[in-house]
Order: structure tokens, then C-alpha cells, then sequence
């Protein structure tokens, strides 16, 4: 863990500080700037635009990350390449989606005809963020993730609020700020081009006959094969607000946007420590050291759990709370079981470790793409069933049983063919002690006010939380790992 240990604890510094601004941004500012039409505007225009980054990216940043240390020079032309095919890809969604815009335009037309005016954003917002994530996986590659985290967490949500907050000031219109977010992307994507500049790694090398024989074939060969895989995988993550917005309203896809919001930093831990993780596993492969990532593997489940299970468990004991201070809370409030509900579903991702990423980089990658298939086309389908049954909460119950069925199988299939386990003893003591942690912050009744009443009940589950840790001997290592980065930061 020492390679994972040395950036995970800067990665997760950014995207908390993120958090803070992004839980102002969509739990303060949003709802007070824009009204629950205009904000699911907002979000669906974002999500379509996002959906179509796996796709157009045809699996380039995991193919980076996986063929990189095959690389003893030529990284550059690497790059140059990666990016080349990508625009490619790009091109033909373009296609796709110019052509077939009249279909697109008729899923929106009964319940969200806003969302119509601004589809022209779509595409721009995808480039932007394509080429951010190719570059993103290749700054990945030399270990270095922290920068790119700060300009994707801090610098984009920074942005963004700037932008919403000038629309509350009536600089700017509605409109405008719609337009101002292909600007935002454009600036994350500078930021991320000028760090990599200043590290000395991004030059234009287009010398791509100088690679190995037969590189260039593998590497189309494993991105074509993920690309799939990683688009299912951001479908499932995205269709359901996609979905909301179709079958129901704009207003319901702003309360399911904020409720998913919420849950969502539930799962933070575990995407700083996997951009890290993605590079070790790849190196470990390439050679052969199987009994290092089954360790790595169990580790990072662990701790994962420790700390998710402890955000999780606080979030819960404080959701009545924490809706008060959102502006129209009366409005938004009717999301609380979908933050429950998600949250469960991020635990699920947690506790299975990196399962998805030791797929992705072993040499049974194509079961990966077969299984995210499988779960992509079950989502859909279980949005049609649940949606008009429950509502958003239809759709969130959709997203939690995807997400448990998905690492079951990749966790049954990574057993039985590697022999990987991630659970031990560790694991059931840490879920014991989170269960017993609740029960003082479910069960607080005093009458106190909105602020109080957070820090009274956060400390009365941190305590229960350390207390039985420490008397099931359960975090020690966890603990010991933060105070060794606090010490080295110091």
C-alpha cells in the first residue's frame, strides 16, 4: 500500500474539499438560485453530456493505464495516439446523436420540453470532458493524481457554483448560464493540460510507427473491449436520472439529483483510493505478483468499509437535519429514502473492494464487459418496472439491487477463477460496530437546534464508533495509516 498510501491521502484531501463546495453548491445554491425546473435542466443537460464520454472515449483511458508500463519511451506518442482514436470515437457519437436527435427530442418532449432547447450543449460539454479524462488517465500513469483531482473536484465544482451564483446576482440568464458550462469544462480541461505541461510530459509526438510489434493492435484491441464495459458502467450510474427526467419531471430529477448528491460522498474514500489503485494492479499483472493485489485486494476493502461505513451511518442519524438547511426543504425533502437507498448501494461498491479494476486489468477483462452489459440493460429495465411504480425511489431501489447483483458477480467470478477474496473476520467486526453506532444517532430525541442537534449526534456516533473499534480491536491499521500521512505532512 505504500505507492497507494503516498497520493490517496492528497486525492482525498481535494475531493473532501470537493465535498464541502459541492454540498454548498448542490444543497444550498442550487436550490436557491434556480427553481426545481430550471435545476433539473441543469442536471439532465450535464448527465446526457457525461453519458456519452465512455462511449466516445472507446476505453482509451483504461487502455492507457493498462499499456503504459509496457512503455520504456515513446509516451508521448502514446498519448498523441490515445487521443486520436478518442476523437474518433468522438466523431461517431456525434453522428449518432445528430442523427437520431428527433427520437432524443421525443423521450423529453412530454415531461421536460426544457431540456430540448439546450441540447447543442451536449456535445461540447462531452469533448470537454473526453479529453480530460484521457488526459486525467494519462497523468494517472506516472502516479500522479492528486492536481487532477483538485482541478476535477475543487477547481469544476468552484466554477460552477461561480456560475450559478451569477445568475443569482442577475448577471447573467438563464440561458447563459446553461452556455457558461461548456466554458467550465473548457477551463477544467485547461487546467489539466497546463499541469501536465508543467511536469514536462505532455509534448506533440506523433512518431506511432515506432511502437513495439503488435502493440498498437493490443491496445486497440483491450480499449475497444473495455469501452464497452466502462460505458455500461456509466450508464448505470447516469440512467436513472436520465430516466427520472423522461418519465416523470424535471422537478422530480432535481429532488432525486440533490437525495443522490447527499449519498454520494459516501463513496469519496473509495474513488481517491481507486485512481491510485488502477496503476499498481496494472504494474502487479504485468508482473505476475497475483499474491500482492489479492492482499492489496482485501486491504482496500477494509479500509474502504471503515471509513464509508462511519459517512454513511453519520449522513443516516443526521438526513431530517441536514434537508433543513436546504432552501425550499419542504420541496426536496421527499428524497430521504433515496439517499438511504443509494447510500446502501455505494457501501455495496465499497465492501467489495476493486474488484472492477482488477477485471479491467487481468487477462479475464472480457468477462468485465459482458457482465456490465448484462447489468446496464437490467437497470433500464428495471427503471421502466420501478419508476412508475414508486417514483424516484423506484429508481433508486433499481440502482441499489444493480449495484449489489454487479459486485456479487464480479466478486463470485474473481474467486472462482483467481482465487481473490476481499472479506475476513475484519469485515464482519467493522459492519458489528457500525450497526451498534447507529442506535444512539437514530435514537437521539433531543430538541435542539439544527446545528446543535448535527454536532450532538455526529459525536455520539464518532464515540460509539471509536469505542467499539477500540474494543473489537477493529481500525487500528486504518487509524495508524492517517496519523503516519498526518505526521509526514507536518
Amino acid at each position: 500500500m505504500g505507492k497507494v498510501a503516498k497520493q490517496s491521502i492528497q486525492t482525498a484531501i481535494f475531493s473532501y474539499l470537493g465535498v464541502v463546495i459541492g454540498y454548498v453548491n448542490v444543497l444550498w445554491l442550487y436550490p436557491y438560485a434556480l427553481d426545481a425546473s430550471q435545476l433539473g435542466t441543469f442536471r439532465t443537460i450535464q448527465d446526457l453530456g457525461l453519458l456519452f464520454v465512455p462511449f466516445a472515449q472507446l476505453g482509451v483511458g483504461h487502455g492507457i493505464t493498462r499499456f503504459f508500463p509496457q512503455l520504456q519511451s515513446n509516451k508521448s506518442a502514446f498519448l498523441s495516439y490515445g487521443i486520436a482514436f478518442s476523437l474518433v470515437g468522438f466523431a461517431l457519437v456525434s453522428a449518432i446523436f445528430l442523427g437520431f436527435k428527433a427520437q432524443i427530442i421525443s423521450l423529453f418532449a412530454a415531461n421536460s420540453p426544457e431540456v430540448i432547447d439546450f441540447f447543442g450543449i451536449v456535445l461540447l460539454i462531452t469533448l470537454f470532458s473526453l479529453l480530460s479524462s484521457i488526459l486525467d488517465a494519462y497523468s494517472r500513469s506516472f502516479l500522479k493524481v492528486a492536481v487532477p483531482t483538485l482541478v476535477r473536484e475543487v477547481f469544476l465544482r468552484l466554477l460552477t457554483g461561480i456560475l450559478v451564483g451569477s445568475y443569482l446576482l442577475k448577471w447573467i440568464t438563464f440561458p447563459q448560464v446553461m452556455q457558461g458550462l461548456v466554458a467550465v469544462y473548457g477551463f477544467a480541461l485547461l487546467g489539466v493540460l497546463v499541469y501536465l505541461l508543467w511536469l514536462g510530459v505532455l509534448k506533440l509526438d506523433f512518431r506511432w510507427s515506432t511502437f513495439p510489434k503488435g502493440f498498437r493492435t493490443s491496445f486497440i484491441q483491450f480499449s475497444l473491449i473495455t469501452f464497452l464495459a466502462t460505458a455500461a458502467s456509466t450508464l448505470i450510474m447516469k440512467i436513472d436520472s436520465i430516466m427520472v427526467s423522461s418519465m416523470i419531471s424535471l422537478e422530480a430529477n432535481a429532488i432525486y439529483t440533490i437525495a443522490f448528491s447527499m449519498a454520494l460522498v459516501i463513496e469519496l474514500p473509495r474513488r481517491a483510493i481507486s485512481q491510485v489503485v488502477m496503476p499498481v494492479i496494472a504494474d502487479h499483472f504485468a508482473k505476475g505478483n497475483h499474491s500482492e493485489i489479492n492482499t492489496l485486494y482485501k486491504q482496500v476493502s477494509n479500509r474502504q468499509l471503515y471509513i464509508c461505513l462511519l459517512l454513511f451511518i453519520g449522513i443516516w442519524a443526521n438526513l431530517d437535519t441536514l434537508y433543513y438547511f436546504i432552501p425550499n426543504s419542504e420541496v426536496y425533502e421527499a428524497g430521504k429514502q433515496v439517499v438511504v437507498l443509494i447510500g446502501l448501494g455505494k457501501l455495496f461498491d465499497v465492501v467489495f473492494s476493486v474488484n472492477g479494476e482488477i477485471l479491467i486489468f487481468s487477462k479475464h477483462y472480457r468477462f468485465n464487459l459482458i457482465a456490465t452489459i448484462g447489468m446496464s440493460v437490467l437497470i433500464i429495465g428495471l427503471n421502466y418496472l420501478l419508476i412508475p411504480m414508486y417514483g424516484i425511489e423506484g429508481a433508486a431501489m433499481a440502482s441499489v439491487a444493480v449495484m449489489l447483483l454487479f459486485n456479487l458477480v464480479k466478486y463470485l467470478f474473481l474467486k472462482i477463477k483467481l482465487g481473490f477474496e476481499p472479506f475476513s473476520i475484519e469485515t464482519m467486526k467493522i459492519i458489528f460496530v457500525g450497526c451498534i453506532a447507529f442506535i444512539p444517532g437514530y435514537f437521539n430525541y433531543l430538541s435542539l437546534s439544527p446545528i446543535a442537534d448535527i454536532i450532538v449526534t455526529s459525536t455520539l456516533v464518532l464515540a460509539t464508533y471509536l469505542f467499539f473499534s477500540r474494543l473489537l480491536d477493529v481500525g487500528t491499521e486504518e487509524w495508524e495509516w492517517v496519523k503516519k500521512r498526518i505526521t509526514r505532512s507536518e
